[in-house]
């Protein structure tokens, strides 16, 4: 899975005020819009600091304005095919409405009530992707759905909703994210040169399916050069992910246990 991702220490999230609630899973997504305005150029190649701006100022009011303890989405996907993390997988949303948080994680797509109203193919494969990110994190199910399905608003916008409606497919006629019930054909990833860059996917410990490769032995080879015991085995297992969070937080990172480019980068 390729995602764009925009951690929360990247874009310099605010802490959250209190602990978020954990949730083993959904039945799948529900995607929103802004409501609001949204800058008719934003989509513009050089224009994605608008995008950190917005995201800044919805957890801003959400947290100031409304008195929430954080930003009320899980992710946020933007003009120029990057997603924002938010709450994240496997924590409760608070996006959709009393009652309906636990049944489904929240995207928001930076599309308006005015101004930048239409989504153009980087925000619908930003949806796509960060669907796809809470499948693999977070245990998402197969839904895709609009924040007005079980919910009284006009989000998410007429041409958003359009799209969720026949599908969500991703631009280009490919299709979306891998579900569950009919996964895509697995692909090896590609080995991990010695000292080189993140391999490409995000490596963590799922005692029902233990991750294996070469990229996860030279994870566990940089481990070891950090003078973290563990074994070479090529296996995820509850050792390797005990010794990221202790690197994670050594390096100033989210201990989660999952190794993304920011914690590759941090151990190389």
């Amino acid at each position: 899975m390729s995602i764009d991702l925009i951690t929360r220490r990247d874009w310099k999230a605010r802490a959250p005020k209190g602990a978020y609630t954990p949730i083993s899973g959904t039945r799948g997504v529900k995607v929103h819009y802004t409501g609001g305005h949204v800058p008719a150029d934003i989509a513009h190649s050089d224009n994605h600091h608008k995008c950190v701006a917005l995201v800044r100022g919805f957890q801003n009011h959400h947290m100031d304005g409304n008195g929430w303890m954080d930003l009320a989405y899980s992710m946020i996907a933007c003009p120029h095919r990057k997603v924002f993390e938010g709450r994240g997988p496997n924590r409760l949303t608070a996006a959709n409405g009393a009652g309906l948080n636990s049944q489904h994680y929240s995207v928001l797509a930076l599309v308006g009530s005015s101004g930048f109203t239409q989504p153009n193919d980087g925000v619908l494969h930003g949806v796509l992707d960060a669907i796809g990110y809470l499948r693999d994190r977070g245990r998402a199910g197969t839904e895709i759905k609009g924040h007005r399905d079980g919910f009284s608003t006009s989000c998410p916008g007429g041409p958003l909703y359009a799209w969720v409606k026949r599908g969500a497919p991703r631009p280009g006629g490919n299709a979306g994210p891998a579900r569950p019930d009919k996964p895509a054909p697995a692909t090896p990833p590609k080995p991990a040169k010695p000292g080189g860059g993140w391999p490409g996917r995000y490596l963590s410990y799922k005692p029902d399916a233990i991750m294996t490769g070469e990229d996860v032995a030279e994870w566990q080879r940089i481990l070891k050069r950090n003078s973290y015991t563990v074994a070479v085995d090529g296996k995820f297992g509850k050792m390797t992910r005990a010794a990221t969070v202790v690197l994670q937080r050594a390096e100033g990172e989210v201990p989660d246990g999952i190794v993304g480019p920011n914690t590759w980068q941090a151990g190389s």
